[in-house]
């Protein structure tokens, strides 16, 4: 596999490493921007991909983080965030809260500091992957590995 210069996959990476040096983002010729194009092209299960979905609460983002079989309860999410009108972010908002297009938005490397949130379920996998910046890019990782590099808050989505 070759890699792009593209400069978002370039940010995970290099933030990534600090981490762990071994960590390496992973570009593909095909999409991975959905969950289901994700696993497909990996030819792993749904659930190892990490889903990123920004949510908006009032004037609050928070980024939660889940497996790619799971949906995320929106009155979970206004709990978390501290109550408000709760929606997905547009993907304008997504860009410029993250620094990350959609279908390809890393949970860390972020461009603004927000509260992260990682599924509880994750963990029933030994390697999981999460978009590494953009939407031909993934990177392999453990679920411990992720909460470590994330900070991220481990929560049961619903």
């Amino acid at each position: 596999m070759s890699f792009t210069a593209a400069p978002e996959v370039e940010r995970v990476r290099r933030y990534v490493q600090n981490f762990d040096p071994a960590l390496e983002p992973r570009e593909y010729p095909e999409s991975t921007e959905t969950a289901v194009d994700a696993a497909r092209v990996l030819g792993v299960e749904l659930g190892q991909i990490a889903k990123s979905i920004l949510f908006k609460c009032g004037e609050r983002y928070g980024l939660f983080i889940l497996a790619g079989d799971m949906r995320m309860d929106q009155k979970k999410v206004k709990e978390l965030l501290g109550g408000g009108k709760t929606k997905v972010a547009s993907p304008e908002e997504v860009e410029q809260v993250t620094g990350f297009k959609v279908g390809g938005v890393c949970p860390f490397a972020l461009k603004t500091e927000i509260p992260v949130f990682l599924d509880r379920s994750m963990q029933r996998f030994a390697k999981i992957y999460t978009a590494a910046g953009s939407s031909r890019a993934v990177l392999p990782l453990t679920f411990v590995q992720l909460e470590a590099i994330t900070g991220g808050r481990v929560i049961d989505v619903n």
